[in-house]
C-alpha cells in the first residue's frame, strides 16, 4: 500500500554555488559513501542535486520535512548491484519506517540545468489477527 510519495527537484548551479560558498554543507548533508560517490563522476555537482532532491522527497513521503528528528544524513542514496538508487536509512526515519513495516522506492534524474527525484514509501497491508490467538 502507498503510504507516502514525494517530489523534489534542484537546480543544480544554486546547489553548487552552496556548497562551494558554506564550508562544510557537503559534511552536514551527504553520507562520506554519497560525497565518494559524486566526487569520482565527471559532473559531481548533478549527482550531489539528484541525492539532495532524494532526501527531500524521502522527507516529503516520510510526512516530516526537515523537522521531527529526521536528517539529512539520516537518509543515504545508495545505488544496488544493477545500479538502480535505493534509500538507507538510519536514526528516526529508519525508525518510523520500520515501525510502518514499510519500504522506499526510488527515483532520480537530470537533465540540463536541473536534478529530480521521486520518492514512493510502501508499506505491507495492515496485519490480520495473531494466528497464534486462537
Amino acid at each position: 500500500m502507498v503510504r507516502g510519495v514525494g517530489t523534489d527537484i534542484v537546480v543544480i548551479e544554486d546547489l553548487r554555488r552552496r556548497m562551494e560558498r558554506t564550508s562544510g554543507l557537503e559534511e552536514k548533508v551527504f553520507d562520506p559513501s554519497e560525497s565518494a560517490y559524486c566526487r569520482s563522476m565527471a559532473h559531481p555537482f548533478q549527482h550531489f542535486a539528484a541525492r539532495f532532491a532524494a532526501k527531500e522527497a524521502v522527507m516529503k513521503a516520510l510526512g516530516t520535512g526537515w523537522g521531527s528528528g529526521v536528517d539529512f544524513r539520516d537518509i543515504v542514496v545508495a545505488r544496488g548491484p544493477d545500479g538502480a538508487p535505493s534509500v538507507e536509512l538510519k536514526g528516526e526515519a529508519a525508525r518510523r519506517v520500520e515501525a510502518a513495516r514499510g519500504r522506499f522506492h526510488l527515483s532520480l534524474s537530470h537533465a540540463g540545468d536541473n536534478a529530480i527525484a521521486f520518492a514512493m514509501l510502501e508499506t505491507l497491508p495492515e496485519a490480520g489477527p495473531d494466528p497464534s490467538e486462537d
